[in-house]
């Protein structure tokens, strides 16, 4: 049994590199509800959350950089050489991550919950857990990764898979294994099939239709199954300035979801926007010329902000064209408005769009709600 009454919590960890963050997205485009501990960890030690004063007591000012934030590469240098110093921080972080998921599980409004964590076996959370998935990946197949994907060199990257625990140690102490070492559909088969067997009741319905008078708009979710319409449409309304495969929007579906706008079943609006941190980050816009403009983004825009709403999240950034953006009376009448990302004020609000926002985009935001997780003490 779970922590939580009325809740089935799933435990997901593997080493760097493995695909936690890509198995957990499956699983929420499924119905579960996701957290990201690490990334919750972060943003503990911000300088607007309760954790940064005592982390600066304890390691000193010379950890921050020139804005005043925690460096997290400096502060990493001296944990990660010292046990000692990773337990004292630990002690600061561990309890207020455990805070802020213990919030988030009791609001949240979905009965199956993922916690993704790196050190879930290690930390108090894996007693929290109902089952553990492990997600795992050949050694190779990391070091290609983390070269790939996060820029690392060749040196840096082995020292980093070097360092980690054995994934051996991790995979014995698993209930379900995740081999994420080939397609997205690859691991989206073994992801569903143990959902089906943990969750039968809870299984997605195939896509039903909406009924709706001829003429009208009505949007609907996409699934991966319909990853080449959505190709073919981004494709056809770029006038193929931006080409897109099959291939691609599958794997654009390993971080974010896409919503559907349809006229009498054709296919002439779409969003794709994924969940992060608690920060809503919208950024593929695209619509039909034939669309009326305000009502189009009137109707995706509201499901975008209820769904981001129903996964707890604190705001909405949207990246846009120039073109989309110059729009501004629509916008605001929608109640975004341009911002530059220091004047986000909140350090994980800036984070998130330092880490999203397209090159040559605008940026609009919208606050959803003011009770923020890991807020200043």
């Amino acid at each position: 049994m779970s922590a939580w009454p009325g809740k089935y919590v799933i435990g997901l960890t593997g080493n760097i590199a493995t695909g936690k963050s890509v198995v957990r997205k499956m699983m929420e485009h499924l119905g579960a509800y996701g957290i990201d501990a690490d990334t919750l960890g972060h943003r503990a030690i911000a300088k607007d959350a309760p954790g940064y004063q005592a982390v600066v007591d304890t390691f000193g000012k010379w950890i921050l950089g020139p804005d005043g934030q925690v460096d997290r590469s400096r502060l990493s240098k001296v944990v990660f050489a010292d046990p000692q110093a990773l337990e004292k921080l630990e002690s600061i972080v561990h309890p207020l991550v455990g805070q802020a998921v213990d919030v988030l599980v009791r609001r949240s409004s979905q009965q199956v919950i993922v916690i993704e964590a790196i050190k879930l076996l290690e930390s108090p959370l894996r007693q929290a857990c109902d089952t553990v998935f492990v997600t795992y990946a050949r050694p190779e197949i990391q070091l290609a990764r983390l070269m790939q994907k996060r820029d690392m060199n060749e040196d840096i990257a082995f020292q980093r898979i070097a360092t980690q625990p054995s994934q051996e140690t991790k995979v014995a102490a698993a209930n379900f294994v995740i081999r994420n070492e080939g397609s997205f559909e690859d691991t989206w088969r073994q992801v569903t099939s143990i959902w089906k067997r943990l969750f039968p009741s809870l299984e997605v319905e195939p896509e039903k239709k909406v009924a709706a008078p001829k003429g009208e708009m009505v949007i609907d979710r996409a699934r991966p199954r319909q990853a080449s319409e959505i190709a073919h449409f981004i494709t056809q309304v770029t006038n193929h300035q931006r080409s897109m495969t099959y291939e691609d929007v599958m794997a654009a579906f390993s971080e974010k979801a896409f919503l559907l706008l349809r006229t009498d079943s054709k296919l002439l609006g779409l969003v794709g926007w994924q969940v992060e941190n608690l920060v809503s980050r919208t950024d593929d816009v695209y619509l039909d010329s034939s669309l009326p403009l305000l009502k189009a983004m009137q109707m995706m825009m509201e499901e975008v902000e209820r769904a981001s709403r129903d996964l707890q999240c604190e705001a909405s950034l949207l990246f846009l064209s120039p073109e989309l953006a110059r729009h501004v009376e629509m916008w605001r009448a929608l109640g975004y408005e341009p911002r530059t990302i220091q004047s986000l004020g909140v350090r994980a609000w800036q984070e998130a769009a330092e880490e999203s926002m397209p090159l040559g985009s605008v940026l609009l935001f919208k606050q959803l709600r003011k009770d923020r997780v890991l807020r200043p003490v």
